[in-house]
């Protein structure tokens, strides 16, 4: 059976309801009413399981946040208003001042900027390093570092981590694993190799088309025994493991995040996310298998293409063993010169430019002179971004169409 065909029937199960409307019912207030003061007592004491505000929580969302944490495994999820806001709530629930992150292998530009600049005005520190220095990673976790930071695909430099043994290095450690798997939904299950926490942008290939701007983070379960989130690293959780047992990592990331920087999830974008996840297995195997064709297709015109699949990939054995059921929709195509790089998105007349990945359409973006533009030469070069790089989602079109179209752009 096609990897993907399982979470077919869960997704649309899932989804729609059996009785009363079977599309989503989508709740947009903003308030919720208690009825009594009891019942608002045990709704603020968490011993009554309704909403209590929009800000914390929304009954839509909440459909959307339980079919993510079945998706990837884990004991719950908490939807955010986009991508970053789904990172920015993981890491802030987990950092206060004076502590570090280890950020490995390429990374999104707003990622990056978050780590680098705007975590630094508060006192976070980041150390960054290849994906492959398990050494350097190893020896640079010390009593400040409170999280491990990687993409499953480096966007957009196309290395590949190892997974596992970044976690092995993580457990033995008792310091958190964070994977953003936003490229890889169901390709790669992060929990299942040994992370303690995914974050997603759904804007990107879960919702589709463009439509929904949303993020969303889940959650593995705290262990009844012994758990790195109970050692004094992670002192702050003893009060919500007290209160919510295996849930702990929930309330912990809505009351020291999302409560005060109010990243919240918009119920409209929830149910739209949902209507994506309905096909992200139909659309998902078709990507990934469009992807391939392409990038052998156009390495073999000549064209310089980065790739996991391409023998010459650094990762390509990496890529056979341990993502045999892709790496996402991206590629990228280096044309050496900005001016190069200009010419062919002028020529393409099927590509959409923009900055976005993961769409039903195939998309593409000068990188330098676009996302990266502010970054310098150093960080450019750390990240993988060179003055001609085109970034390329692919997306549903027939790959014959798109290779045509590329290689006549391409002259």
């Amino acid at each position: 059976m096609n990897h993907f065909e399982e979470y077919c029937t869960a997704f649309v199960q899932s989804v729609g309801s059996k009785e009363g409307a079977v599309s989503p019912a989508v709740i947009n207030s903003a308030s919720f009413a208690y009825g009594t003061p009891e019942i608002a007592e045990g709704i603020f004491d968490g011993s009554v399981k309704k909403p209590l505000y929009s800000r914390m929580g929304n009954p839509t969302t909440a459909k959307l946040e339980s079919i993510m944490a079945e998706m990837d495994g884990g004991i719950g999820a908490v939807a955010t208003s986009s991508g970053m806001g789904a990172t920015t709530l993981a890491v802030m629930s987990l950092l206060a001042c004076g502590d570090e992150i280890i950020s490995v292998g390429g990374l999104f530009g707003g990622t990056y900027a978050l780590f680098s600049e705007t975590l630094t005005r508060f006192g976070i520190k980041t150390h960054f390093f290849d994906v492959d220095a398990f050494e350097a990673i190893e020896n640079a976790i010390n009593n400040d570092t409170k999280i491990i930071f990687l993409e499953s695909v480096g966007n957009p430099n196309m290395r590949l981590p190892d997974i596992k043994k970044i976690a092995e290095i993580a457990n033995a450690h008792g310091v958190v694993l964070m994977v953003d798997n936003t490229i890889t939904p169901m390709s790669v299950l992060p929990l299942k190799l040994g992370a303690d926490i995914v974050v997603y942008s759904t804007t990107k290939i879960i919702s589709g088309n463009a439509s929904a701007l949303g993020g969303c983070v889940v959650f593995r379960a705290i262990n009844d025994g012994e758990d790195k989130f109970k050692t004094p690293r992670y002192n702050f959780l003893t009060k919500f493991i007290k209160g919510a047992g295996k849930m702990a990592l929930i309330p912990n990331a809505k009351k020291r995040a999302m409560r005060d920087f109010g990243m919240s999830a918009n119920a409209n974008a929830s149910y739209l996310t949902m209507l994506g996840l309905e096909t992200l297995p139909l659309r998902m195997d078709r990507i990934l298998n469009s992807v391939e064709i392409l990038a052998k297709e156009l390495d073999k015109n000549g064209l310089i293409i980065n790739h996991p699949c391409l023998p010459q990939h650094p990762h390509h054995e990496r890529y056979l063993s341990d993502f045999k059921n892709g790496c996402g929709t991206l590629l990228t195509i280096d044309m050496q010169t900005k001016e190069k790089a200009f010419l062919f998105l002028n020529r393409t007349k099927l590509a959409t430019l923009t900055a976005n990945i993961g769409d039903s359409r195939t998309l593409a973006l000068h990188m330098a002179s676009t996302i990266y533009r502010d970054f310098n030469q150093d960080e450019k070069e750390f990240l993988g971004i060179t003055e001609g790089l085109i970034r390329v989602s692919v997306g549903l079109e027939n790959p014959k169409d798109i290779i045509e179209d590329f290689l006549m752009s391409a002259k």
